[in-house]
């Protein structure tokens, strides 16, 4: 409950009443949780919160509150006027000398060293002059206008950066061993409370945040001791940590400023307080204990808990992935890649466990519920009836059980009766009358069914009052017939849940309620089910060997800084990365911003490469920065220094058909290639092309090429060039963990994700096809996220999109992209329709190929026509029907 006592109290009860001053109050914000919006009132030592909101409630809460502590704020200001000329003098000081840039908190800083409740009032957090009333600010002396009216303070800074960019220029000419661009040096100098330097891929990230600590050192505007700095991972930390050490010429050890990872800045704080280290659970340090540790809990649970192992075997078995109607999908194309293991004949064949194509998820549901129960059937099998007129006509029943000839029908009827087909109603009607007319012994199951989650209820119905046994197979026989992509999927799958659930404080009926709201219910009530018993046994699992997971460390870490139990010594807070935050590193900064007045934060990070959802960051954090932490200033690193112009022109196009990417326009030092972006169709003779020896293939084309111009680049300390081979799953490591060894070409080969962050004069990146395990990845794009993600994103594959970014922007000089010649990528579609003729069409020995016009993806073969005619065809037929004379250009 809260209540607003005049003048100056915001009465909270939770666990007692808890009477806030105003003045104590250091923020406001709004929050979404799971299935609601919640207010959050920030204190010096304490956070309260107010959930259960719907958004326009919290929304109005929140402006309500702040428009009550302006109100007393500016009652402070309006009875305390004899402070007034205190505080003019305080703000000429600095405003007059120019010495530095000035932001809110540089003004609140040496206004709250005046006595005095009037000082107190307009160095306070919350001061927000836009509500303050135009008589008050008509009677406030002069220098006030830089509080009150923010176009003062702003025309000061654009002119102070100016200055200060060329009383700098030679400082920042030669910094971290390069001269900064003029973005990097304006995003040193810059420094309001909250800053976001939106970076773009090699632009020097790195760079600018050296240089940010080096100036404000320079400037003796904080202690050494008073700047944090943040990475994700120790290595990053260490590199930063050295080149920030190289540039103060210091020995990394000596380094007075923190340079460390979220990780240790948790362990530090927790150990300062407790006098001891936190003790972690022996798993977490280790690459791999995360994924043990639940396979482990995963095997107990199948052992003992039969309703666990039902819903588990059901998830693995029935729903590798949701239904989704049809209707969701932009177009029919769409669905259907969506739901197909391949295409035959131009339509989505969707696998089963049973080794046999089916048409729709609901009948592969079915199928594969066969197998798992053991039942014969037989698959749409041609079936003679005879006809009133003694005429017999074949049907091919969707199902047909053998042991008692029995036929079973799956109808696409919804719960209303309907059907989205043309005068299906009819046609299922007169072909049930005509079975059963002919004395076949039939029964149907319905798409309705199967929405309500009643269909294989009804299927076991069925089929056991007919006599026919079950036999369900066994786990190591299930396990067996999976892909073992499908375990690893869930698996990561249940990961993220964990980290969002134990974080969040979820239960299960919050999960039961929001799969309410997926496409696939009961698939997401099963999941929901299955990940909250494997939740709980984390817990615990944690709690019986009285230890903590990262995620808990860091939550602890949090909670003994918002209680006032660590007391931070960080007044510059710079984070690297910042596109990989997660809930709980957002909140530990927040808590250290908001515990010691007038900090600031510098993030650092680029959104286009937000890749690690799976390991519980969340973009929006970054996206929506400012609703997040306050007001600021947001800037941009445009010029890469790795990519050419074509690779990152079409790179960013590319990157930013998901509107809510932050906009960015790259430029590169590094002229345009052109044709620098090949494409390569690879045709197989199986169901799958060999990736692995096309890309030997290529490479030893690169190295014979390259060994032929060796002149032109190659230099004394530079013997070979960089060739990195990418892949999105590790199955399709073509060197089994060991490069090939060439002359003119130095070989690397990594996944798409361990690639990040590190470049290469050429990349060959493999299987840039469709498919659930190509590019874009369609089982990493799970609805079943959505049960636990307050804030899920909209656009279709916008991670896997952002994935492939980073994949094409590794390269320097040219990326080649080999792809399933049946089966392209929608990927290599939109590339060419943003590079144009600068993509180019090859074979695996370099010759050129006749891209088709029309669908852009496929290429134009030369086809038998009627008679002894020739023609060119699209070798994407029956998709794209395109032609054109053989003896003609294409």
């Amino acid at each position: 409950m809260l209540r607003l006592s005049f003048p100056a109290t915001i009465q909270i009860t939770q666990n007692g009443a808890n009477n806030l001053a105003c003045l104590d109050i250091a923020a406001i914000s709004v929050g979404k949780a799971l299935l609601w919006h919640s207010v959050e009132v920030r204190t010096g030592n304490h956070v309260y919160s107010l959930p259960c909101l719907g958004e326009e409630a919290a929304t109005q809460l929140a402006t309500d509150l702040h428009s009550f502590i302006n109100n007393h704020l500016f009652d402070l200001i309006g009875s305390n006027t004899q402070h007034l000329n205190a505080v003019h003098a305080k703000l000429m000081v600095i405003v007059e000398g120019q010495r530095q840039y000035l932001a809110h908190a540089d003004l609140a800083r040496a206004i709250a060293s005046v006595e005095g409740d009037a000082a107190a009032a307009l160095s306070h957090p919350l001061f927000d002059p836009e509500l303050m009333p135009a008589t008050m600010k008509a009677t406030l002396p002069r220098s006030l206008a830089f509080i009150t009216d923010p176009d003062v303070r702003h025309r000061y800074n654009d002119a102070f950066v100016s200055a200060e960019l060329a009383r700098y220029r030679s400082f920042f000419g030669d910094l971290d061993g390069r001269s900064l661009s003029d973005q990097q040096r304006e995003a040193c100098i810059r420094l309001e409370d909250n800053n976001l330097l939106v970076a773009s891929a090699g632009s020097g990230k790195s760079a600018t945040m050296v240089g940010k600590v080096a100036y404000v050192l320079d400037k003796q505007l904080y202690r050494p001791e008073e700047i944090l700095v943040l990475a994700f991972n120790k290595s990053a930390a260490d590199e930063l940590k050295e080149r920030i050490a190289r540039q103060l010429a210091v020995e990394p050890d000596d380094l007075e400023s923190k340079v460390t990872t979220f990780h240790a800045l948790g362990r530090g704080i927790i150990e300062e307080v407790d006098g001891r280290p936190p003790q972690l659970a022996d798993w977490v340090e280790h690459p791999a204990g995360e994924a043990k540790v639940i396979e482990q809990i995963i095997d107990e649970l199948l052992r003992s808990d039969p309703e666990f192992a039902r819903l588990w075997v059901n998830l693995l078995v029935l729903h590798p992935k949701a239904d989704i109607p049809s209707e969701v999908f932009d177009s029919k194309a769409d669905y259907e890649r969506y739901l197909s293991a391949r295409r035959r004949k131009g339509n989505a064949t969707i696998g089963t466990m049973a080794g046999i194509y089916v048409k729709s998820l609901q009948e592969q549901t079915i199928v594969n519920w066969l197998w798992l129960q053991s039942v014969e059937f037989e698959y749409e099998r041609q079936i003679p009836i005879e006809e009133d007129n003694g005429g017999i006509r074949h049907v091919h029943p969707d199902f047909h059980y053998p042991a008692i000839n029995t036929i079973h029908e799956h109808l696409a009827i919804n719960g209303d009766g309907s059907s989205p087909f043309d005068n299906y109603i009819t046609h299922a009607e007169h072909k049930m009358t005509a079975y059963r007319n002919a004395g076949i012994d039939v029964f149907q199951t319905t798409s309705a069914q199967a929405r309500d989650g009643s269909l294989l209820t009804a299927l076991q119905a069925e089929i056991t009052k007919r006599g026919i046994p079950l036999q369900q197979k066994s786990y190591t026989a299930i396990v067996k017939g999976l892909e073992p992509v499908v375990i690893k999927h869930y698996h990561k799958l249940i990961a993220v849940c964990i980290k969002h659930i134990r974080a969040s404080h979820l239960t299960l009926d919050m999960l039961l309620e929001r799969a309410k709201s997926l496409h696939d219910r009961t698939r997401a009530r099963e999941f929901a089910q299955v990940i909250w018993k494997i939740t709980e046994s984390y817990s615990r699992k944690l709690d019986q060997a009285k230890r903590i997971d990262f995620d808990s460390m860091i939550a602890n870490a949090t909670r003994l800084v918002e209680t006032g139990q660590f007391r931070s010594p960080y007044s510059l807070i710079l984070v690297d990365e910042f596109q990989d935050i997660s809930e709980p590193r957002a909140n530990l900064i927040k808590a250290l911003k908001h515990q010691k007045p007038f900090t600031k934060i510098f993030a650092v990070g680029d959104d286009w490469q937000s890749i690690y959802r799976f390991a519980g960051s969340d973009i929006t954090i970054f996206t929506q920065f400012e609703a997040n932490f306050g007001s600021s200033w947001q800037g941009r690193l445009e010029q890469t220094y790795r990519c050419n112009q074509l690779i990152a022109e079409t790179a960013a196009s590319f990157v930013q058909r998901n509107s809510a990417q932050l906009k960015k326009s790259v430029r590169s030092t590094r002229p345009t290639i052109p044709r620098s972006i090949r494409v390569i169709p690879i045709s197989g003779e199986g169901r799958k092309p060999e990736f692995g020896k096309a890309c030997h293939q290529l490479l030893q084309r690169l190295n014979s090429f390259l060994g032929g111009i060796s002149g032109q680049w190659r230099t004394e300390g530079r013997e070979k060039l960089n060739v990195m081979v990418l892949w999105r799953y590790n199955q399709l490591d073509p060197f089994r963990g060991t490069p090939p060894k060439f002359e003119s070409i130095e070989v690397s080969g990594l996944s798409f994700h361990r690639a990040k962050g590190l470049e290469a004069d050429y990349t060959i990146l493999l299987d840039i096809s469709e498919g659930d395990y190509g590019v874009p990845s369609r089982i990493e794009d799970d609805e079943l996220l959505n049960l636990v993600m307050p804030r899920p994103e909209t656009f279709e594959f916008a991670e896997e999109r952002r994935l492939f970014y980073v994949a094409l922007t590794r390269a320097s000089r040219g990326v080649f992209l080999l792809t399933n010649s049946r089966e392209p990528s929608r990927y290599v579609r939109e590339l060419s329709d943003i590079a144009g003729d600068n993509l180019r069409f090859e074979s695996i020995d370099g010759d050129p190929l006749h891209q088709c016009p029309k669908c852009r993806v496929g290429q134009l073969v030369e086809r038998n026509g009627r008679g002894s005619r020739r023609f060119l065809g699209c070798n994407q037929y029956p998709e794209c029907e395109h032609t054109a004379q053989s003896h003609g250009a294409v």
